[in-house]
């Protein structure tokens, strides 16, 4: 099929069906990835701190700074964490805290280089999401060219698209005022990519968001991979979307339903047709994200811990052998797949 635009993408979502969304989504998805066939990562997100001075409304997760509560994981529980995942099978860690003013870029750079000196090529890990690097960046007075090479030379290998949730500056403006703009999410993550790291895009839907909103989050990650091959660059490995958890957060609101959920993979699969792969959240949806292989996802990961959608309603099942069995139920092979390394990254 032909490329779409946002206004035939507006239509689809107004007026088709989901069995017309869905056969749309498995022809895009069929030009890159069996039909029958879905990967899978077992992964482990560490929080290595809950101190953050955004102030994110919809996040149910940090304290401020000197407010009880506070920490900081050492570097023996950063350990602790990943042998455990290594004990039940992962190999991919993700880093995640905020935006802690105590922890300068000289911190993660650190751990980071202990991490990939313990573990070498046993493990991967997603070392930050782009609101972390900007964050640090900003502090440390940095280009994010520059800052992107510090990360590199510890041994970083990816830096995720995480915290884009809604990539419109009315989003932004509502509900995470003391954050970075889009421009530079996209400055930063141009930054990440011509360093010769990976990187992800990453989504949350279920807000307040209004439908052109979405479809302007979808354009603008489909122009900046469009940028990206045009310039003989990696770009965007995958896309995730996930849905916004809204217990005890000051926000609040009323979960979407799985339905809905489907539909904008779907939505996402067909309008997003140089990303190769589409990721469902089982994170966010449990079981339930397993029927989006249906509606044009090829990839998920079994996650053993996430504190900060724990904190607002997430449940984890660590059944794994149980979880994999829906999909298979389902009529997918599912394989296991492992976080690729950089090409460019294999001679530094």
């Amino acid at each position: 099929m032909s490329r779409i635009t946002v206004d035939e993408a507006r239509t689809l979502w107004n007026e088709a069906s989901d069995e017309e969304l869905q056969a749309l989504a498995r022809g895009v998805r069929g030009t890159f990835h069996q039909p029958d066939h879905a990967t899978y990562m077992v992964m482990r997100i560490i929080n290595y701190t809950n101190v953050c001075v955004a102030q994110c409304d919809y996040c149910a997760f940090y304290v401020l700074p000197n407010q009880e509560g506070g920490y900081v994981l050492s570097r023996r529980q950063v350990f602790e964490k990943i042998d455990n995942l290594l004990d039940v099978g992962g190999d991919l860690v993700a880093f995640n805290g905020g935006f802690n003013p105590k922890l300068p870029l000289e911190f993660y750079c650190e751990l980071f280089a202990a991490v990939r000196e313990r573990y070498g090529d046993r493990i991967e890990f997603y070392a930050l999401t782009i609101a972390e690097f900007v964050y640090l960046a900003d502090r440390a007075h940095l280009s994010f060219a520059d800052a992107a090479a510090r990360l590199r030379d510890a041994g970083v290998h990816w830096i995720t698209g995480g915290g884009s949730e809604i990539l419109t500056e009315d989003f932004r403006k509502r509900h995470a005022k003391f954050k970075y703009t889009v421009r530079e999410y996209f400055e930063a993550q141009r930054a990440i990519v011509e360093a010769g790291l990976k990187t992800t895009a990453t989504m949350v839907i279920g807000f307040d968001e209004t439908l052109d909103e979405r479809l302007e989050h979808l354009q603008r990650t489909r122009d900046f991979q469009d940028a990206c091959l045009r310039d003989g660059l990696d770009g965007l490995f995958s896309f995730l979307c996930w849905t916004y958890k809204p217990y005890g957060t000051e926000f609040a609101g009323v979960e979407i339903s799985p339905q809905e959920y489907w539909r904008h993979i779907a939505l996402s699969r067909i309008f997003l047709d140089n990303i190769k792969h589409v990721r469902t959240s089982v994170l966010t949806q449990n079981e339930e994200a397993f029927r989006a292989l249906d509606y044009g996802a090829d990839d998920f990961d079994l996650p053993i811990e996430d504190e900060v959608t724990q904190k607002a309603g997430a449940t984890i099942e660590l059944d794994l052998a149980g979880l994999l069995s829906v999909p298979r139920k389902l009529g997918y092979e599912v394989t296991y797949r492992r976080a690729e390394r950089p090409t460019a990254l294999t001679s530094i």
